[in-house]
C-alpha cells in the first residue's frame, strides 16, 4: 500500500471536484494546481499551492505552458525506490506528487460547436495530455485521475481506503487513463487528417453490454451511442441481432421520400410499400411475405397513427421504429411488454463504412448513391412507361439494400418478391420468383431490379416467362448485348444505371 501526501489538480471541468477536495482536505493531502482550478479550489475554502511556486515561472502564452516543466514532471515520473531519483529530488527540491487529478481541454465538444481551426486549436491539450500520460506511466507510485468520469471512482476509493492505495488500483486508473489519451489523440488525428494518410483510428468509449452475440453462447458489446439515433419508448433490451436489423432498416428508410413501411428480417426488407395512407402502405408491405413479417422489424418515416398501430398489433414484431407515434398508437403497441418501440431522430450519419474481417479491418465509403430517372440509360427499343420507371426507380432502392446476390421484383410500388443473398444471380431471381407466387401476388406487368449485372441473358428470358415487363440493372457484362437483344425480341424494357449495388 502508497499512501497519498501530495497531489497535482489541473482540471478544465470543475464540476463533481468539490467532494474530492474535501476528501483530500480531510485527509490531510497537500494541494498544488493551476490558474483556474487554483482560484476555485482556494475560493471555495481549501489550502493549496500554486504550481508557479514550484517552478518560479508562472503560466505563459496565453496558458499554454502552464505545468511543463522538469519541477512538474520529475515530482510525478520519480521512483519512489530508486535512490538515484530521490537523490535529484532532493538537489533540485523537487515534491513527489502521488496523486495526480487532470481534465483535458474539451476537443471533441468544441468540434460540434464550432469549425473555427483556431478555437478548435486551442482546445488540443498539451499539458494535460503529458501529465496523465507521465502519472499513468509512473503507476507503480502514482495514482492518475484522467477525467471526470473517474472521480466517483476516486472518492470511493478514498473514502474505502483513507488515502492508501495498491498496486491494482494504481493499474486500474493507469489503465483508464491511456484509454483517455489514446482516444483524445484518435480525435485530434482524424480531425487533423486530410484523408491522404492511410491510417485507420476509431476510439469509441462507450460500451453497451448486451444480452448476447449473434448467438446465446457469444457474449456481445455495441461500442456507440445509439441514443443519438433513436430514443427507447418501451421495451427490452436491444440486442445485437437488432441492432443489425436497425442498422439496415435506417439506412433503407432514409432512402424514401414518399409515405412507406417497410419490413425488415435478417437485414434484408421481405415487405415494402409506398402509399400515399400509412395504414395502407403497412397493409401492402405486410402483404409482400406475412410469413417472415414474424418476428420482423418494423420501420416508417412518417408518424404512426392510432388506426394503423391496431394494424400493426395484429402481429408479432420485435421492433419498430419510426419518427413520430400518436397517444393512442403508443397505448396501442405498448399492450406488449417486451415490444421495442423506438423514435427515430434527424440524425446524419459519417460517409464511411468499417469491419472486422480476417486479422484486420475494411474501410469504404458508404453507398451513397440512389438512382433517378435523370441517371438511365435506355437501352432497349421498347421504352418503360412512366409508370414503370417509378417502380423501376422504388425497385432499386430496395434491391440496392439487399444482401448480394440479390433480385428485386415489384409493382405498383410494393415489394412483390425479392431474392436475397443467393450464389446466383439466377437462383435470386427464382427465389424471388417463387416468393411472390407463394403469396399469390401477380407478376404481370411487374418490374425486376438486379444489383449487379446479368452475365447471360437466362435472367430475362426467366423473367419473360414470370409476367416481368422491365428491368433495371448497372449494366456492364462483355454479354450485355445477349440480355438487350432478347428484351427488343419480347417487347421488354431494359435501363442500365451504371452503378453496382453489391451488399456482402
Amino acid at each position: 500500500m502508497k499512501r497519498i501526501k501530495t497531489a497535482l489538480v489541473s482540471v478544465f471541468n470543475k464540476e463533481g471536484l468539490l467532494p474530492i477536495l474535501k476528501k483530500l482536505s480531510d485527509t490531510g493531502i497537500e494541494l498544488y494546481s493551476t490558474g483556474g482550478t487554483y482560484d476555485f479550489i482556494t475560493k471555495n475554502g481549501f489550502r493549496a499551492r500554486t504550481v508557479e511556486s514550484l517552478t518560479d515561472y508562472p503560466s505563459i502564452l496565453g496558458g499554454r505552458v502552464k505545468t511543463l516543466h522538469p519541477k512538474v514532471f520529475g515530482g510525478i515520473l520519480a521512483r519512489r525506490e530508486n535512490n538515484n531519483d530521490l537523490a535529484q529530488l532532493k538537489e533540485y527540491a523537487i515534491p513527489t506528487f502521488d496523486l495526480v487529478i487532470v481534465d483535458l481541454y474539451p476537443f471533441e465538444d468544441t468540434l460540434k460547436k464550432t469549425s473555427n481551426t483556431q478555437e478548435i486549436v486551442e482546445k488540443i491539450d498539451i499539458g494535460g495530455i503529458a501529465l496523465i500520460r507521465a502519472a499513468a506511466k509512473n503507476y507503480l507510485d502514482v495514482l492518475t485521475v484522467s477525467s471526470v468520469d473517474m472521480y466517483t471512482d476516486l472518492l470511493t476509493l478514498l473514502e474505502q481506503k483513507g488515502g492508501e492505495t495498491n498496486i491494482d488500483d494504481r493499474r486500474y486508473f493507469a489503465a483508464r487513463a491511456f484509454d483517455v489519451s489514446s482516444h483524445y489523440d484518435t480525435a485530434i488525428f482524424n480531425w487533423m487528417n486530410p484523408g491522404n494518410i492511410q491510417s485507420f483510428k476509431k476510439s469509441e468509449q462507450k460500451a453497451n453490454v448486451l444480452r448476447y452475440g449473434e448467438n446465446p453462447h457469444q457474449k456481445g458489446i455495441f461500442y456507440g451511442h445509439p441514443e443519438e439515433i433513436f430514443e427507447q419508448l418501451h421495451g427490452r433490451a436491444i440486442s445485437y441481432n437488432n441492432l443489425l436489423d436497425l442498422d439496415a432498416a435506417i439506412h433503407l428508410i432514409d432512402d424514401f421520400e414518399e409515405t412507406t413501411f417497410a419490413v425488415i428480417k435478417h437485414n434484408n426488407a421481405c415487405g415494402l410499400a409506398c402509399r400515399e395512407n400509412l395504414t395502407e402502405a403497412w397493409k401492402d408491405a405486410l402483404a409482400g411475405d406475412p410469413v417472415s413479417a414474424f418476428g420482423g422489424v418494423l420501420v416508417t418515416n412518417r408518424t404512426v397513427d392510432g388506426v394503423t398501430a391496431a394494424e400493426i398489433n395484429k402481429i408479432f414484431f420485435e421492433i419498430i421504429l419510426a419518427p413520430e407515434y400518436e397517444p393512442e398508437a403508443l397505448e396501442i403497441l405498448k399492450t406488449k411488454k417486451n415490444r421495442i418501440i423506438l423514435k427515430k431522430k434527424d440524425y446524419s450519419f459519417t460517409g464511411e463504412q468499417f469491419r472486422s474481417v480476417i486479422n484486420g479491418v475494411l474501410w469504404q465509403q458508404r453507398d451513397s448513391v440512389t438512382e433517378t430517372d435523370v441517371n438511365l440509360e435506355f437501352k432497349t427499343d421498347v421504352k418503360p412507361t412512366a409508370a414503370e420507371v417509378e417502380d423501376m426507380l422504388f425497385a432499386n432502392k430496395i434491391v440496392k439494400h439487399t444482401k448480394s446476390n440479390a433480385i428485386v421484383l415489384a409493382k405498383n410500388k410494393q415489394l412483390l418478391g425479392s431474392g436475397t443473398g443467393q450464389t446466383s444471380r439466377v437462383d435470386a431471381l427464382r427465389h424471388a420468383i417463387e416468393k411472390a407466387n407463394a403469396f399469390e401476388l401477380s407478376l404481370d406487368g411487374a418490374v425486376m431490379a438486379s444489383d449487379a449485372f446479368f452475365p447471360f441473358a437466362d435472367s430475362v428470358e426467366i423473367a419473360d416467362k414470370a409476367g416481368i415487363k422491365a428491368v433495371i440493372q448497372p449494366g456492364g457484362s462483355i454479354r450485355d448485348k445477349d440480355s438487350i437483344a432478347y428484351c427488343n425480341e419480347n417487347q421488354i424494357s431494359m435501363v442500365f444505371t451504371g452503378i453496382r449495388h453489391f451488399k456482402h
